[in-house]
């Protein structure tokens, strides 16, 4: 005899909001602060730091936990090698298109025309100029750690994701004897979901001090001043987004309404806090409740961390060329197409030792463009755009996010293992219904709140 399952959807006040809309009103309040009281923007910036701190205590340990449940839990070894190759491939093809449209972008609208450029250079730019990107040799053997424990202090994804693959593998081969590690794992990862939920309660409140803080640093004096190169750089953001990201929407059959709602809160904080990894967690969540799995999730969000960076590279592209043509009157020299061309190539390699480094944008961008042109030109130039890095960083940072989140929607279909079904009742009563009958309480509690 069958017995009848009551199951009841988590239920939220009509009065209070969801979370996105939350964040939404931190975000313009936020704004509004930084405006008509730049002093308050740096006097609520702790509160930024303290959301992100919360955030990075979590990427940890849930990338890890997600990983080892992922491929451990799969059964067959083998598929893990063939997501890895499919995934970069796809990361190459989709970041190189990112680089040829902001090469573009900045050609056609040359921001860098009407810019006067003086060499000399800032003390955080002689700060950047002492470290370098890693060679292709540091980064292979970066990839793997000496100690787990110390990658997981310092957050390095990467090492993280390099360790979780092979304890994985481990932890399958022993059988049976590893069926309580792997049972633990899952509980880690549950835990580590519903901590995410918690942490993401504070998500308004560090969302404004970080929009207070840029708005009240920056000012509206900069953005006319370089409002040419900003307009540039978002507008490339643009076109990356409508017509790339569209196009491979299209072409695997991805369910768009869903992939927009899902990522939506996410983008929101990366923009925001002009980190992807802050919101990271929260888009790792999402992926899997939109129908990814989760070895898939686990395994291709974190990498493409470092080798899935399609805002960077459009801003690698913008802001170089803008340098170039900022530069080209006091240099006597024209950068031509074949010469943008092995520019890009430089950033293409470069940019692969972005891991782990602080403004690793602009490390690249001035230890590329210091081969180029002369290095007293090159940290002149790396000199405004630091002016306005921080609001090209927020765009920056969140098509970062969505380039990542959408790159597990296109191995899994690729993959085969896209869960259509779930995707259909992503965001409705639904899907709150089958996480519960499943036992999924963390990812039953977000749906309810969006």
């Amino acid at each position: 005899m069958t017995k009848n399952v009551s199951v009841r959807r988590p239920s939220r006040p009509s009065y209070r909001p969801s979370l996105t809309t939350q964040i939404m009103i931190g975000l313009v309040v936020g704004v509004a602060v930084g405006w008509i009281r730049p002093e308050w923007g740096n006097n609520v910036y702790f509160l930024r730091d303290i959301f992100l701190n919360l955030i990075k205590s979590i990427i940890g340990p849930l990338v890890f936990s997600t990983l080892v449940v992922g491929i451990a839990g799969g059964g067959d070894l083998r598929k893990v090698g063939r997501m890895g190759v499919k995934a970069l491939i796809y990361f190459e093809v989709v970041t190189t298109a990112a680089l040829f449209i902001g090469l573009a972008v900045v050609n056609l609208t040359r921001p860098g025309a009407r810019v006067p450029l003086v060499a000399g250079a800032s003390e955080t730019v002689q700060k950047i100029g002492e470290t370098h990107p890693q060679t292709l040799i540091e980064t292979l053997v970066h990839v793997f750690p000496s100690s787990v424990i110390d990658s997981l202090v310092r957050g390095d994804i990467l090492q993280i994701v390099a360790f979780a693959v092979l304890f994985a593998m481990a932890v399958s081969a022993v059988g049976e004897k590893g069926k309580p590690l792997l049972r633990g794992m899952e509980s880690l990862s549950q835990v580590m979901f519903k901590l995410t939920n918690y942490v993401m309660k504070f998500a308004p409140i560090g969302v404004g001090a970080a929009m207070a803080h840029t708005i009240g640093t920056q000012g509206p004096g900069v953005l006319v001043s370089l409002g040419n190169l900003i307009f540039s750089y978002y507008l490339g953001l643009i076109i990356f987004i409508v017509f790339v990201f569209g196009l491979i929407l299209v072409v695997i059959q991805a369910p768009i309404r869903q992939f927009v709602s899902a990522i939506r809160e996410p983008a929101t904080i990366a923009f925001a806090t002009t980190s992807s990894e802050s919101a990271m967690p929260r888009a790792m969540e999402a992926m899997e409740r939109l129908g990814v799995p989760k070895r898939i999730v686990g395994f291709v969000m974190p990498t493409g961390y470092s080798f899935n960076l399609d805002g960077s590279m459009i801003f690698l592209a913008v802001t170089s060329i803008f340098i170039v043509q900022a530069a080209g009157p006091s240099m006597g020299q024209h950068f031509g197409f074949a010469q943008q061309l092995s520019m890009m190539v430089a950033f293409m390699i470069t940019s692969k030792g972005l891991a782990g480094v602080p403004r690793a944008s602009i490390l690249v961008l001035l230890a590329t463009l210091t081969n180029l042109i002369p290095a007293p030109v090159a940290t002149a130039g790396v000199a405004i755009v630091l002016g306005v890095d921080a609001i090209m960083d927020m765009g920056r940072s969140c098509v970062n996010l969505i380039g990542n989140a959408l790159a597990t929607l296109v191995i899994a279909r690729w993959e085969g293992e896209f869960d259509d079904n779930r995707a259909r009742v992503f965001g409705t009563p639904a899907e709150a219904e089958l996480d519960l009958r499943s036992g999924d309480v963390a990812f039953a509690e977000a749906a309810g709140e969006n």
